[in-house]
């Protein structure tokens, strides 16, 4: 009898455990949800506000969380992007030149990457199954170790100062895990739908440009927005090389340059800071339906 009520109990008390479960989870996970997204927008929204507030309003009002239409001054942006000949920050320049290293780096790491990621995938050769362990040894070395010979070295060639140079330096950088990245995709890739393009007359090049590329597209475009975000916010090796060269500033020197003035208000601070981080996010939100796509989806497509 005992052992009867047991296991007719114990049926109910898994339901009830379930129940009780499901229902604290359907209170916790909003509240989780609402605080993480609280505290990763909050402070961005905060720097966005003092950017657009004028300082003598800021000064008087620190902790207003609330501008009204009416209020919003530009100026302090166009304080930040005009050259340093008119009074300004000469950012203007900085995103330039950011813009030109984080896309030269960009599209001469893809072009290595890619080829690279599929010969490891794709191809037997000797030493293939240790390569990962190799790419991934190159991140053993911090990058505070190589800052002084990379110095020295780029002293004696004549490169110090170059934007060419830094992107030699960030290819260096991202190449080898981009190339460990976008393997582990390519591997994904059902091989079938490749040796149904070879069976049709389809040369290596052919299969790996209408097939392998379409399908990987996704990760090309993750890989592309990493490495992106690395070349845009780098600090180290920019404030190394191009110190002695203003012209030669990227946007994150820049803003180490703002941030270490006792003279630079704190609206034109967060206005460069504003400058740095949106480009990020706009791309992220460009490249939203890349991100997302999947494998089975370009599989269908193709």
């Amino acid at each position: 009898m005992s052992a009867t009520r047991t296991s007719a109990s114990s049926p109910a008390r898994r339901s009830l455990r379930n129940t009780v479960e499901e229902r604290s989870l359907a209170v916790l996970r909003p509240l989780v949800i609402a605080a993480l997204l609280f505290a990763a927008v909050f402070p961005f929204y905060y720097m966005v506000l003092l950017s657009f507030r004028p300082l003598d309003e800021l000064l008087q009002h620190p902790g207003s969380l609330w501008i009204s239409p009416s209020e919003v001054h530009l100026g302090t942006y166009g304080d930040v992007l005009k050259s340093v000949d008119d009074g300004g920050q000469g950012f203007l320049v900085f995103i330039r030149n950011s813009l030109l290293v984080a896309v030269a780096t960009v599209i001469v790491t893809l072009l290595v990457s890619v080829p690279g990621a599929y010969a490891v995938s794709r191809l037997q050769f000797f030493g293939r199954r240790y390569i990962s362990g190799l790419f991934l040894a190159v991140y053993f070395f911090p990058a505070i170790l190589l800052a002084v010979p990379l110095f020295v070295f780029y002293t004696r060639i004549g490169m110090r100062g170059s934007l060419i140079g830094l992107v030699i330096v960030y290819v260096a950088q991202v190449a080898a895990v981009s190339i460990y990245m976008l393997r582990n995709y390519f591997e994904t890739i059902p091989e079938s739908l490749e040796e149904a393009a070879a069976i049709d007359g389809a040369s290596r090049l052919q299969v790996m440009r209408h097939i392998s590329l379409p399908l990987a597209m996704p990760a090309i475009i993750s890989n592309a927005l990493f490495i992106f975000m690395i070349a845009w916010n780098e600090f180290l090796f920019a404030l190394l090389f191009l110190v002695e060269n203003r012209d030669r500033w990227t946007v994150s020197l820049g803003l180490s340059q703002l941030s270490g003035s006792i003279e630079v208000p704190t609206t034109t601070l967060m206005a460069g800071s504003v400058i740095l981080t949106l480009p990020i996010i706009v791309l992220f939100f460009l490249s939203e339906r890349w991100l997302t796509g999947g494998l089975t989806a370009g599989a269908e497509k193709g």
